[in-house]
């Protein structure tokens, strides 16, 4: 069964609720930098999360803790673009382990990935929304209850569809 987004809602199984998705909504051809959110079915990959803020994690996908020298390539002109990286790094990247808590826990969303093209956009996340569900650079955003309680839920097979 696959995750599905439609504009602002998220729905998974019987369970719905408001999420935020790309300041410029959705778009089949989305490219870096646009705020738009990919539409499409994709693969979800593995769960990232800050140990510090998440104690107990129950998933049945792959996990990782994010370490304060993580980061996602947001540069196509580096060999590492849509991918992740360790600083020092010499090219642009978006910081994973960060102060406001979008990134404490989230699911890289497998957009722009087999094969990776440039300029077609990077770092698309399933993350954390903050109370007032800001419109994102093109990641799907819900709130901290609800992403720990659907997390459960996504095996290695679930899939998210964008609308």
């Amino acid at each position: 069964m696959n995750i599905i987004i439609k504009k602002n809602l998220f729905i998974y199984k019987n369970f719905k609720t408001k999420c935020s998705i790309g300041k410029n909504g959705t778009n089949k051809r989305k490219f870096e930098g646009d705020l738009k959110t990919p539409k499409g079915i994709f693969k979800l990959g593995k769960l990232y999360y800050r140990k510090d803020r998440n104690n107990k994690i129950n998933c049945k996908i792959k996990k990782k803790i994010i370490k304060k020298n993580m980061g996602w390539c947001d540069d196509s002109k580096s060999i590492k673009y849509n991918k992740e990286i360790t600083f020092p790094f010499k090219f642009n990247a978006e910081k994973l382990y960060r102060k406001n808590k979008i990134y404490d826990l989230f699911i890289n969303i497998k957009y722009n990935t087999n094969p990776t093209i440039k300029k077609r956009g990077s770092a698309i996340f399933l993350h954390l929304a903050d109370k007032k569900y800001k419109p994102t650079k093109g990641c799907v955003a819900i709130l901290k209850k609800d992403f720990l309680k659907i997390l459960p839920m996504i095996k290695k097979d679930t899939k998210i569809s964008i609308s």
